[in-house]
């Protein structure tokens, strides 16, 4: 039994991170995936302080819901639908916590007032746009730092893609809320069909979860700066959007709970009740997006153990195979390689793969090129002339590469210098008539 428990504990620990797929059949292979999936999620999300992240976009959020719910009623209101929005945000915090939503919607008038009139005009509409474009940001930031994205939108994309989102919201609002109102006129006038009332009803309650679903898998698409699978953010997307509705409602109960004790707290006890809920939230959606992000590059985390602990000398080795592929390509005028076919073709970690053509691009050895194709997916040129590049040119600029601004005397260290450099000159010497093109 303990041998048993000791041989199950290293298998899903080390020895299935190393099955790769033609190893196994189909369905053992989607057995393993899911294992994969489920483990890297919640290491990922303890590991990345997905918490803390969760805890800077609850700070965010405090600082601009009222500038952002104050464009939404904006918007509504230039639609002419103003009262269904507040009438569904009325009922999103629940019959008993009106009070908490009377003082929102008058800090929301307030601020629109305030906005469009004071000394100068446009200030007040400016700082409010901006306090949104800045919560909008650090959301971006949030879901980019997940997906390793270290590329951000350009402001011009910023500001019309929010704004966009922006417009959009109160028009899914009042979409949602029409065919709320429709399938509920349809239940009373169903009642006598004894069979598809259960059914339509049904639906009615089914609503709000297929719409916050719909809306977390349309942020885990729309949101991160980089191309993400509608099949990869379609499952977590609703996990999230179940999780969120759940604590949805167990929010509202807690609020009424609250609600006896207004008295003591008066309405203080709102503020803290927010912010947890917007802790919780926020965690929720984090969770869904690394969910999203592990679901999608599960491949990445193939060999992590082997990835992380590589030795130098297998590191060369690699550095040296990679260059020579993408230097024979070339010369065959074959299209370029991709960090996928190269680890697909090679039986190379997809991670591994992809860090050694970061590192060869920092050495100035390749360089990225676009390629033409539905995936638009990223080719792998030489950077230097193929007939001159050799292996002396490859293992000088690992060798030099970082920095060496240390307070150390080399001169009291003349000898150990002098036996490392004399070693590496031969080193190189015998590798110089090696071109890459020829291995």
């Amino acid at each position: 039994m303990h041998f048993n428990i000791k041989k199950t504990k290293q298998f899903l620990l080390e020895d299935i991170w190393r099955v790769t797929d033609d190893e196994v059949s189909k369905k053992r292979g989607m057995i393993y995936n899911a294992i994969k999936i489920a483990t890297l999620s919640v290491r990922e999300f303890s590991q990345g302080r997905i918490i803390n992240k969760a805890s800077a976009l609850t700070y965010s959020t405090l600082l601009a819901i009222i500038p952002t719910l104050a464009i939404l009623f904006a918007i509504a209101r230039g639609f002419g639908f103003a009262n269904l929005l507040e009438t569904q945000f009325r009922s999103g915090l629940g019959g008993e916590a009106s009070q908490t939503a009377e003082i929102v919607l008058s800090f929301i008038d307030s601020y629109l007032s305030h906005a469009k009139s004071g000394v100068f005009v446009g200030v007040g509409l400016i700082m409010l746009f901006y306090t949104v474009l800045l919560l909008t940001n650090n959301i971006e930031r949030t879901f980019n730092s997940i997906w390793q994205v270290k590329k951000s939108r350009t402001l011009y994309r910023k500001v019309t893609d929010y704004f966009s989102l922006m417009l959009i919201l109160p028009l899914l609002v009042m979409l949602s809320s029409g065919i709320s109102i429709f399938i509920s006129t349809m239940v009373k006038n169903m009642e006598e069909f004894v069979l598809l009332a259960p059914i339509v009803k049904f639906l009615v309650r089914l609503t709000p979860f297929a719409i916050t679903c719909a809306m977390f898998t349309s942020l885990y698409i729309f949101m991160p700066n980089t191309k993400v699978k509608f099949k990869f953010a379609i499952g977590p997307g609703i996990l999230a959007g179940t999780a969120f509705q759940a604590f949805q409602y167990l929010y509202i109960g807690t609020q009424l709970w609250i609600s006896r004790y207004n008295a003591i707290y008066g309405s203080f006890a709102a503020i803290p009740m927010f912010l947890l809920w917007a802790q919780i939230s926020w965690s929720i959606c984090l969770y869904g997006a690394q969910l999203c992000y592990v679901a999608q590059n599960l491949r990445n985390f193939s060999f992590s153990n082997e990835t992380e602990n590589i030795s130098r000398r297998y590191h060369d080795f690699l550095c040296i195979l990679i260059l020579s592929l993408i230097c024979k390509r070339f010369k065959t005028e074959l299209p370029p390689y991709t960090a996928e076919s190269l680890s697909d073709e090679h039986k190379i970690p997809i991670r591994l793969t992809k860090q050694i053509l970061y590192e060869l691009q920092d050495l100035h050895l390749i360089y990225e090129t676009q390629e033409e194709d539905e995936d638009e997916s990223v080719g792998y040129l030489p950077a230097v002339d193929i007939n001159s590049m050799n292996v002396a040119m490859l293992l000088s600029r690992l060798d030099e590469e970082g920095s060496e601004a240390f307070k150390i005397d080399r001169s009291k260290y003349n000898a150990p210098w002098e036996a490392l450099t004399k070693a590496r000159e031969e080193y190189y010497a015998s590798t110089r008539e090696i071109l890459f093109k020829d291995l």
